[in-house]
């Protein structure tokens, strides 16, 4: 996939599945799963050895969930929506469908947890101007009746329904949604003491409990166990990934719905399973607390979340790319393009930088770099910490926000331009000489199938902007700027590349 970050940086889910990623949302074959191992001991360890009256009377009465459960199960809602088919445009609908063609983005992951199929329930054509429904989890997180949901159950809806632990059903609206993070902010009126829970502000442990809530295949008030399984996971979904992996099962119908830890927190919001068949294989991804917080804080102040911008399209540093700039380490972003007008722009950025720190935090790579903008707000002033041209310096700049329109982007490592020499595998000629090219750098007129260029993705058409650094303009100054680079000892060459798609940079080893 793409792992070129669009930031636009903004300066800021489905269910995973092997060949179809669900988002969780309702009604399937049901079953049981029993827990083995109690939250406080584990079937092996150094609690394995214990005396057997201890044994026994553990075996006879083993700690549970129980406690924990009866604490926080009053505040998780069960969501249901109504939809006019005429606007099933939503996430929810688009991701949730079954029958559609298996190469699909969506069988990749889903991450819809609330059920409409194409059908409705019962898979029965619609009738035009039908209203469909759908249902997902939520829970309050005030009194005065404010809860988070997905922003998947609720999008496009023409209604929404809540319904508590205890069969109390209200009405509620939307607040505000924020489709990049795929949360939402609903309100239900006219009570102030709604049991609801906090979000926790600590970040969880690999190997932590956690239990979720929820609203599977429209059970509602199901518990499900098991342990944090994995931190920072980017499924693909957009360039703010940075998901919990949790086993404890969630199905569809659990969209929204909250994970605790054994406090009693909100350490994330159940947003996507990975899953070959539909159902829960045991992996399943939480949007984290400290993500969550944020956007709900600004959902319910404005209705709406607003970011920073950098105004930069930049792609991860890997060794190669480390190697021909001289960086003794492969982190931070390297910048692309950054464009016109942009806060970078204006303090000075160029391609070719390398953005290694936000602020003092060192940015390990172009989505922390997207995240760590994401967070900032509009017009705030930041520092960067920026590789140029083989020296470092501290920028310092305002950050613009984020328009709408634009979406961060990431590349995930597919190179796909990359221009050479013949000793790379390349033939060439000037820019100016072939009709369309522009009048810089110089076209890949051929590429050698088998040659460093071609594995690089270098493709017939792209135009050669920069090499090791220095523009060029034809053939020659390719050759002499590749004999610089492989006299100083580099065993790879950065070069700048225009296609059809975009300006990025690509190292190329020497043949």
């Amino acid at each position: 996939m793409n792992d070129r970050v669009n930031s636009d940086i903004p300066t800021s889910r489905r269910i995973l599945r092997p060949r179809r990623l669900a988002l969780l949302g309702t009604v399937a074959a049901l079953g049981v799963a029993v827990l083995a191992a109690s939250p406080g001991s584990l079937p092996f360890g150094p609690n394995s050895f214990i005396a057997p009256a201890q044994a026994a009377e553990s075996a006879a009465t083993p700690p549970g969930f129980g406690d924990l459960v009866s604490k926080v199960k009053p505040a998780v809602i069960s969501v249901r929506v109504k939809i006019d088919q005429d606007n099933d445009k939503s996430a929810m609908l688009q991701q949730n469908r079954m029958d559609q063609d298996e190469d699909s983005p969506f069988d990749q992951f889903s991450r819809q947890f609330g059920f409409r199929g194409p059908g409705g329930m019962n898979g029965m054509p619609r009738q035009r101007h039908q209203m469909i429904t759908g249902e997902g989890s939520g829970f309050f997180i005030s009194a005065d009746g404010y809860a988070v949901t997905n922003n998947h159950v609720v999008d496009h809806a023409e209604s929404v329904q809540v319904t508590l632990d205890d069969g109390t059903s209200y009405t509620a609206k939307v607040v505000g949604t924020d489709p990049k993070t795929d949360l939402a902010l609903i309100k239900v009126d006219g009570k102030k003491d709604f049991p609801f829970v906090k979000f926790s502000d600590q970040k969880p442990r690999i190997g932590d409990w956690v239990v979720a809530v929820g609203n599977p295949f429209g059970l509602g008030g199901t518990v499900t166990a098991g342990i944090v399984s994995a931190s920072g996971r980017d499924i693909g979904n957009g360039p703010y990934d940075d998901f919990i992996q949790i086993d404890a099962p969630i199905n569809k119908g659990n969209s929204g719905g909250p994970a605790f830890d054994m406090n009693g927190n909100v350490i994330g919001v159940n947003t996507a399973i990975f899953s070959p068949s539909g159902g829960s294989v045991g992996i399943g991804f939480d949007i984290p607390a400290s993500t969550a917080k944020l956007v709900v804080a600004q959902l319910k102040d404005k209705g709406a979340v607003t970011r920073g911008w950098l105004g930069v399209q930049v792609q991860p540093v890997t060794a190669e790319i480390a190697d021909s700039l001289g960086l003794k380490e492969a982190r931070g972003a390297i910048v692309d393009t950054p464009q016109d007008g942009s806060p970078a722009a204006k303090a000075g950025i160029e391609a070719g930088d390398v953005i290694t720190a936000v602020n003092g935090t060192t940015v390990k790579d172009s989505r922390d770099l997207a995240r760590t903008i994401a967070t900032l707000a509009p017009g705030s002033s930041v520092k960067l910490d920026v590789f140029h041209k083989g020296d470092s310096k501290t920028v310092t700049l305002a950050l613009g926000e984020l328009p709408n329109e634009r979406q961060a982007k990431a590349d995930v490592g597919k190179e796909q331009s990359g221009p050479d020499t013949p000793r790379l595998g390349l033939a060439l000629a000037p820019a100016g000489d072939v009709q369309g090219a522009g009048q810089k750098g110089v076209v890949v007129t051929e590429v050698d199938p088998q040659g460093p260029a071609a594995q690089r993705g270098i493709q017939t058409g792209d135009v050669i902007l920069n090499v090791g650094g220095k523009a060029v303009a034809n053939v020659g100054d390719v050759r002499s700027e590749l004999a610089q680079a492989k006299s100083s000892g580099k065993r790879s060459v950065l070069l700048q590349v225009r296609s059809a798609q975009a300006t990025r940079f690509v190292a190329v080893p020497f043949a």
